[in-house]
């Protein structure tokens, strides 16, 4: 998939949902990506690789830490420095600790390479880590109250998480599942791809913009993560150097705006700085993808 296709699936989610007013096709849409094709993609891809492939990348599993210590120690610092006690502060770090690693990350890592199995591993170690650290952060940013614990279980039974699980449990069993099995999974599961673009353009809101929310954002979820990882990584195999490269520079999550919603934690401006980073995340890797070639 390249650029092009993937900014006119973003305009097909964004034109249909001015089209349809309801939002239960875009949720059934997001359930089914989320809870039956992505987990067949992840499972497919993963569960293809053997025990040396893992230990070949396991370079990818200690940057999914790193990225995330480096962005939520630099954000909290500021908004303890700069921000106080702006509530803002909150947001900046939730957005700041959850990328969106598998409706933008995928794609955009399928434009430097063919296997995109590093991207997925980061993905999902990331989703596991940071889904508690960021519900606890914006509870305590609101008024609402968070239980860490809950949070975490429900990221280990996210069907996608449970997928890859299996998958890594399978290799590390030494059970090799027949290509004739595992191809139609991944055909199938590619599916979620597109759709996940589709889904995020129905999310797209201008509301509420500043520009220095962009650029505070911007700051420690996208030019810092970026930064350390092309200075410190640039030595590394391609698969894992443009995995991490791409997946630790995503803007934020819509599942981090989310969750800003649920607690009342400066929602709005949120989307509207996720939409433009998005946006300007495309144009950064469409020109680094053309330097490469």
């Amino acid at each position: 998939m390249n650029i092009a296709e993937m900014l006119a699936l973003i305009a097909v989610g964004y034109v249909l949902k001015r089209l349809i007013k309801s939002e239960k096709p875009f949720d059934y849409l997001r359930i089914l990506v989320n809870d039956f094709l992505l987990a067949l993609f992840i499972f497919g891809n993963v569960a293809s690789k053997d025990l040396a492939y893992l230990l070949s990348i396991k370079t990818v599993f200690l940057y999914v830490f790193l990225i995330i210590a480096i962005s939520l120690s630099t954000s909290y610092l500021y908004g303890r420095i700069v921000l106080k006690n702006d509530p803002w502060a909150g947001a900046l770090m939730v957005l700041s600790v959850y990328p969106n690693t598998a409706a933008l990350g995928f794609p955009i890592a399928s434009l430097f390479l063919d296997d995109i199995t590093p991207a997925i591993l980061y993905s999902t170690t990331n989703s596991m880590i940071v889904i508690p650290i960021v519900t606890f952060i914006a509870a305590h940013y609101s008024s609402g109250g968070a239980n860490v614990k809950e949070s975490f279980l429900k990221a280990l039974k996210f069907p996608p998480t449970v997928a890859n699980l299996l998958a890594l449990a399978l290799i590390i069993a030494g059970v090799r599942i027949p290509s004739q099995i595992l191809e139609p999974i991944r055909t199938v599961g590619w599916l979620s791809i597109p759709l996940l673009l589709i889904y995020f353009g129905s999310r797209i809101t201008l509301r509420s913009f500043d520009w220095r929310r962009l650029a505070e954002v911007g700051l420690f979820r996208i030019v810092i993560p970026f930064a350390f990882v092309f200075l410190t990584l640039r030595w590394a195999a391609p698969d894992v150097f443009y995995s991490v490269l791409v997946e630790a520079s995503m803007p934020p999550a819509i599942a981090a705006n989310a969750i800003l919603a649920q607690y009342r934690l400066k929602a709005e401006e949120a989307i509207s700085v996720t939409f433009v980073l998005t946006m300007m995340v495309i144009g950064l890797f469409m020109a680094l993808s053309a330097l490469v070639g």
